[in-house]
């Protein structure tokens, strides 16, 4: 899809990902390998919530959403250059480097991780949702 004809710029929304919760598209690319993901949250299939008030289950959903985004671009985790994440709540900062040394192994293996800022900040676009990942990505040929 794109927004302008003569624009360089596409913006994508993959098969499989959840619906945006938003006025926005959850890639945009300048040359259709280099991938901006959009901050993945925890939303169902359905458009809901998913895990109020349980910041481990929606962890588990953003990681999942984010997967699918990838996949629906025909990459994978090991096609991530850079995490930027942001949690509502400083005392989610343990919960957080827990899971990740749980399901980070599953998704890159044994090898080095991506570089990833963490942010606290005061809310997320719905005042239930308590982590939010964004991506880049590159999927070459």
């Amino acid at each position: 899809m794109t927004t302008n004809a003569t624009s360089p710029v596409r913006y994508l929304n993959p098969e499989g990902s959840c619906p945006a919760q938003g006025l926005y598209s959850h890639v945009g690319t300048p040359d259709g390998k280099l991938m901006f993901i959009a901050g993945q949250l925890a939303v169902g299939a359905d458009g809901g919530v998913v895990g109020k008030h349980d910041f481990d289950a929606q962890f588990r959903q953003v990681f999942s959403n984010l997967g699918d985004v990838l996949r629906g671009l025909g990459g994978d985790y090991s096609n991530i250059l850079k995490f930027t994440t942001y949690l509502v709540h400083s005392q989610d900062i343990d919960h957080f480097m827990r899971l990740r040394a749980e399901m980070f192994p599953q998704f890159f293996g044994d090898k080095d991780y991506p570089p990833n800022t963490l942010l606290t900040i005061d809310r997320l676009v719905k005042e239930d949702f308590l982590i939010e990942v964004e991506a880049t990505a590159y999927i070459g040929d």
